[in-house]
């Protein structure tokens, strides 16, 4: 079948956004977010970021998994940092608070109003999903990822994504539960045989069952690797209205 050929003067091209004030309006508002995240993370330290669906009950394998793993990372010195929701996210920072770790959020705002977990000591609500997940990076060092869906995929590629082009340094990327991520291996084999993703990309992460691999796997690509050392005591700005590390009101 001949398909039909269109000259640039026939085609009737559809029309865009057209308001700039709502256009300028939207980056203040972005504007004010960065600033309200980046202070009140400020001095939270190293983080170790953990994704993972807020589905999942207390009473589930992989929330008390995740709680003490959680756990663990903590016990390196690292605050445990989530989306602040229900679920996996809840467990993570539950199982900082086990241990005496610092425990952080970055929250969303939803329609449906997802509320903060009661284990943060820190906690900061976003708007904006892409605003939440820049922030879920910048201060991590490692991510560790549990089953999820949609949301936790999205942050796991897009963690990789980054590592991949040098946008951020080679940190950990930790995948739990072989067998949740089955098919999602077996794609990613797929990617490699077709080219889409090279041998080399397949390093950027780890994926086991043994929380004792990862724990080694963080001591040395984070701490030995960035030469991480204990926290020096330092003197927030007060003309810039900082506080330390303390809970938030």
């Amino acid at each position: 079948m001949k398909r039909q050929q269109h000259s640039t003067s026939e085609i009737k091209f559809l029309a865009g956004p057209q308001s700039r004030w709502r256009d300028f309006k939207f980056i203040v508002v972005t504007f004010f977010q960065f600033v309200r995240g980046f202070r009140i993370l400020h001095f939270v330290g190293p983080c170790i970021t953990f994704f993972g669906s807020a589905r999942f009950k207390e009473d589930h394998e992989y929330y008390k998994f995740t709680r003490e793993a959680a756990g663990e990372m903590a016990k390196l010195g690292f605050t445990i940092l989530t989306g602040g929701g229900p679920g996996l996210m809840e467990a993570a920072n539950r199982g900082a608070k086990d241990v005496g770790g610092r425990s952080v959020g970055c929250n969303i705002k939803l329609p449906l109003e997802q509320h903060r977990n009661q284990y943060l000591d820190r906690w900061v609500s976003i708007k904006y999903f892409f605003i939440r997940k820049i922030l879920l990076v910048k201060y991590s060092y490692a991510f560790v990822v549990m089953p999820g869906g949609f949301g936790t995929m999205d942050e796991y590629f897009e963690a990789l994504t980054l590592m991949q082009t040098n946008i951020i340094k080679d940190f950990p990327v930790i995948v739990f539960y072989k067998d949740f991520h089955q098919e999602l291996v077996q794609h990613m084999a797929k990617m490699v045989k077709e080219g889409t993703i090279s041998k080399q990309d397949r390093e950027l992460y780890l994926i086991t069952d043994s929380l004792e691999d990862a724990v080694a796997l963080v001591k040395e690509k984070c701490i030995k690797k960035f030469k991480l050392r204990e926290e020096k005591k330092f003197r927030p700005a007060k003309w810039l209205f900082e506080k330390r590390f303390t809970k938030q009101a």
